[in-house]
């Protein structure tokens, strides 16, 4: 029989699986190793009461994230790996040749995201990809809700220029 905390860690994982591997590859440039980032910040929260645990989220993703660099720090090897290919792996749509399209189209976007600075990229990412409010942006990365409100928008203002500049990326919305 499953306990309470033991439902509540698998409807975690079942939740936030998936992003916290994109935003650790992204991190750590090796999926093999964000599973294990992610693997270990999911060992972390069975050993947490769910009380201990305000703002699931926001926990995950601080955990995730200093797992994440504690391993660059530790190892220093990173293998490129795009978050389009991620992306492509987890989906199993049915229409090919539109999945292809939308890869193309965003490893477009993903290409001009990879040319600002890290802090925009990082903020960016968490913002879109994991869908979090500012707030818990900001406890994740210890910036100021201003900071990250910034970093966002000159972030996009900057992405949208350069796309406006590039005839192959005008067709992305």
């Amino acid at each position: 029989m499953k306990t309470p905390d033991s439902r509540w860690v698998q409807q975690a994982i079942a939740e936030f699986e998936e992003p916290l591997i994109r935003y650790a590859a992204h991190i750590t440039r090796d999926v093999e190793r964000a599973r294990e980032v992610v693997q270990d910040t999911f060992l972390k929260l069975c050993h947490q009461q769910p009380a201990q645990v305000r703002h699931l989220a926001q926990w995950l993703y601080t955990v995730c994230r200093n797992r994440a660099l504690d391993v660059l720090r530790k190892e220093r090897r990173m293998t490129e790996l795009s978050d389009a290919q991620l992306e492509l792996q987890s989906r199993s749509g049915p229409d090919v040749s539109t999945a292809l399209e939308h890869e193309e189209q965003l490893s477009d976007i993903l290409k001009v995201l990879s040319t600002l600075p890290a802090n925009q990229q990082e903020v960016i990412r968490l913002k879109f990809q994991a869908d979090l409010s500012y707030v818990e942006i900001s406890r994740i990365t210890n910036l100021t809700v201003s900071n990250v409100g910034f970093l966002i928008h000159t972030g996009l203002k900057t992405i949208r220029e350069r796309v406006r500049m590039q005839p192959a990326l005008r067709r992305v919305k």
